[in-house]
C-alpha cells in the first residue's frame, strides 16, 4: 500500500515541518556529523554573466598520417578566473587582528586549493596617498581583465576616486567595510542598502528584474557568510560570487535544489521512518530548528542535532539520507591540502606502532588521550571541553577514536555527547583513514599527524573528510595538550611551523573554552589496549 505524503510534507505549506528547505533543496538536512569543514547550502542559479564564456574556436592546420593538410579544431582551454582585491592599507581584521592584507594574501593560496585557475591578486590603496604611478598602473592593468573586483577596508576618498574612475567596466563588484560612495555591482547590476555600499544593511532593490533579484539573493547570501569572521566563509564568499557569475564551482554543485525527486524518495522509501519522526517530540523539534537555522550556520545546524539526538531522528537520516541518498548528493574528500605527516619521533623513524602511541597519548596517566586547545573547523572547534580518547580495541589491528565534547542545547542546558571512529592505518606511518556513523550519516575522513613534541607537551593534527551523501566535505586541524592550555612561548614556534605545514596560519586558530569541565563520560571499553612502544609514567614526565 503506497503511503501517502503527510500534510506537513507538502510543499506549497512552507510554514510545515518540512518546507522547501528541508524536504526539497539540497539546504534541507545539514550534515549529522561531529567533525566536519563548514560547508554551505543554499539555492543560487548560476548567471554566468563572464563576457569570456564564449569564444570561436582557433582553427590550425595539422598534417595527417598520410602527410595532408587538413583543418583541425583546438579546444579552447578555460580561462583562469581573475579576482582583484583592493584593501586599506594596514587595516586590520577581525580573525584576532590579523591585517586585511594578510588575510586576502592567505585567501589567494586557499583558491588554489578549490582550483588552480582562479586566481585572487592582493593590493593595498597606499598606491593613491604616496601617488605612486607605477603601482597604479599595475591596478589599472588588472582591472581591465577582473571577473571580479572584491573592495576591503577601503575608506580614503582619493582611493574611492580612483576606483570610481578605473572600474567602471567591471562587471562584479563587492565591497565590505567600505566608503558608503562605493556600490556593490553583480553580473553588471547595482544592488545597493541604505547606506549604499555596505553589504550587511538591509538590501534595497532597485528594480524589480530578475537579474536583479537573484543578485539580490546572493548579497544575502554572501552577507551572512562574510560576518562569520573565518577563513574558510571568506574563501565561500568567493566560490559563490564565481559560481553565480563567472562560471560553475563543481564543489558547489550540491547546493542546487533537487524538487520533488527528493520527496518521492523519502515518501516511496522512508514512509514508516518520515511518520515516526514527526510523532517524536524532540525529532520533531529537530526538523523544526534546522528549518530556523541559516544554511550557511553550520554551527547553529549542529546545534540543533546535538539538542535534540534521538533514535528516531538517526533512524529518519540513515533511511533519507545514507540508505536512500534521497538529496543525490555525492561529496569527495579534498585532495588538497597535502599535508605530509611527520617522520621521526625521538630521533627515530616513525612506525605504524608509534604512530598510534602517539594518537593514544596521556591516556593511562591521565583519563584521557588529548585534550583540545585549538582548532581551525568552525563549525567543530566552539564547542567546549573537548577531550579525545584514542585505543587499541580487543580484536588485533583494531583502532578507535571517541571524541568528547560538550553541547550548549538551544534549551540553554549544557550537554556531554560522544562519538566513535573506526581507525585503519594509511599507507605512510603517521597517516589514518578515520570512519563514523554520527546521527545515521557516515563520514569518512583522512587524518595526518602533523608533529607531536618529544615530551608530549603538544600535537597537531590534520585531517580532511566528506559525509557523501549528505553533500559535505570539509578540511581542518586540532591543536592538542595534555591540560588543554596553549604551548606556551618556547614552544609556540614549532606549532607554526606545523601550522604552516598545513597551510594554517595561527591566527585562524578557534580556542577551545576549557574552563568548565565537569563530570565528562570519559573511560574505555573494558579490554582495551593502549601503548605498545612508548611508555608514559605521569603527565609531568617526558615519555620514554
Amino acid at each position: 500500500m503506497a503511503l501517502e505524503a503527510p500534510p506537513l510534507l507538502n510543499p506549497v505549506h512552507k510554514t510545515g515541518l518540512l518546507h522547501d528547505r528541508f524536504a526539497f533543496s539540497a539546504t534541507c538536512f545539514q550534515p549529522l556529523q561531529y567533525r566536519r569543514k563548514t560547508a554551505h547550502f543554499l539555492s543560487i542559479r548560476p548567471l554566468h554573466s563572464r563576457k569570456t564564456t564564449f569564444r570561436p574556436l582557433t582553427l590550425l592546420s595539422a598534417v595527417s598520417e598520410s602527410n595532408k593538410l587538413k583543418v583541425t579544431d583546438k579546444e579552447p582551454t578555460d580561462p583562469p578566473v581573475r579576482i582583484v582585491a583592493l584593501v586599506g592599507d594596514g587595516t586590520i581584521s577581525p580573525l584576532k587582528s590579523a591585517t586585511w592584507e594578510e588575510v586576502m594574501l592567505h585567501t589567494a593560496k586557499r583558491l588554489k586549493w578549490v582550483d588552480e585557475g582562479y586566481e585572487l591578486l592582493v593590493f593595498t590603496d597606499k598606491f593613491s596617498q604616496c601617488n605612486d604611478q607605477t603601482y597604479g598602473a599595475n591596478v589599472r592593468r588588472e582591472l581591465q581583465n577582473a571577473d571580479i573586483l572584491l573592495i576591503v577596508a577601503v575608506t580614503s576618498q582619493e582611493t574611492v576616486n580612483w576606483i570610481k574612475t578605473n572600474s567602471k567596466n567591471i562587471q562584479n563588484i563587492i565591497c565590505f567595510h567600505a566608503a558608503p560612495e562605493l556600490g556593490n555591482k553583480l553580473g553588471g547590476y547595482y544592488v545597493q542598502s541604505k547606506t549604499k555600499g555596505s553589504i550587511f544593511d538591509n538590501i534595497v532593490r532597485i528594480s524589480q528584474s530578475n537579474e536583479t533579484k537573484e543578485a539580490s539573493k546572493v548579497v544575502e547570501t554572501v552577507s551572512e557568510a562574510w560576518d562569520r569572521h573565518s577563513s574558510d566563509d571568506i574563501r565561500f564568499c568567493l566560490l559563490v560570487l564565481i559560481n553565480a557569475y563567472v562560471k560553475p564551482v563543481p564543489i558547489l554543485k550540491n547546493l542546487r535544489s533537487k524538487g520533488f525527486s527528493t520527496l518521492n524518495c523519502m515518501v516511496k522509501n522512508c514512509g514508516p521512518q518520515i511518520l515516526n519522526c514527526l510523532l517524536d517530540p524532540n525529532c520533531r523539534k529537530a526538523l523544526r530548528c534546522l528549518n530556523q537555522c541559516s544554511p550557511v550556520d553550520q554551527v547553529c545546524n549542529y546545534r540543533c542535532i546535538a539538542s535534540y539526538e534521538s533514535a528516531t531522528l538517526e533512524a529518519f537520516s540513515l533511511c533519507v539520507l545514507q540508505k536512500n541518498n534521497c538529496l543525490e548528493l555525492d561529496a569527495k574528500i579534498p585532495e588538497k591540502p597535502y599535508v605530509p605527516p611527520m617522520v621521526k619521533f625521538q630521533g627515530k623513524n616513525l612506525s605504524h606502532e608509534t604512530a598510534e602511541d602517539l594518537f593514544v597519548g596521556w591516556l593511562g596517566s591521565l583519563n584521557w588521550s588529548w585534550r583540545v586547545v585549538a582548532g581551525q573547523n568552525p563549525a567543530y572547534d566552539q564547542f567546549p571541553c573537548q577531550y579525545q580518547l584514542f585505543y587499541r580495541g580487543k580484536a588485533k589491528g583494531s583502532f578507535w577514536y571517541e571524541p568528547v565534547f560538550q553541547v550548549r542545547t538551544l534549551e540553554g542546558k549544557m550537554v556531554w555527547r560522544r562519538r566513535k571512529y573506526r581507525v585503519k592505518r594509511g599507507k605512510i606511518p603517521g597517516t589514518f583513514y578515520f570512519s563514523v556513523l554520527d546521527n545515521g550519516v557516515v563520514s569518512n575522513e583522512f587524518w595526518t599527524i602533523v608533529d607531536v613534541s618529544d615530551d608530549l607537551g603538544w600535537g597537531l593534527f590534520h585531517y580532511s573528510g566528506a559525509a557523501r551523501v549528505a553533500g559535505q566535505s570539509y578540511t581542518g586541524a586540532v591543536l592538542v595538550s595534555s591540560d588543554g592550555q596553549y604551548p606556551n612561548d618556547m614552544e609556540r614556534s614549532g606549532v607554526i611551523l606545523a601550522l604552516e605545514k598545513c597551510g594554517i596560519k595561527e591566527w585562524e586558530l578557534y580556542t577551545v573554552d576549557n574552563s568548565s569541565c565537569i563530570n565528562p563520560p570519559l573511560g574505555i571499553p573494558e579490554g582495551s589496549r593502549l601503548h605498545a612502544i612508548i611508555k608514559i609514567k605521569d603527565p609531568d614526565q617526558a615519555p620514554v
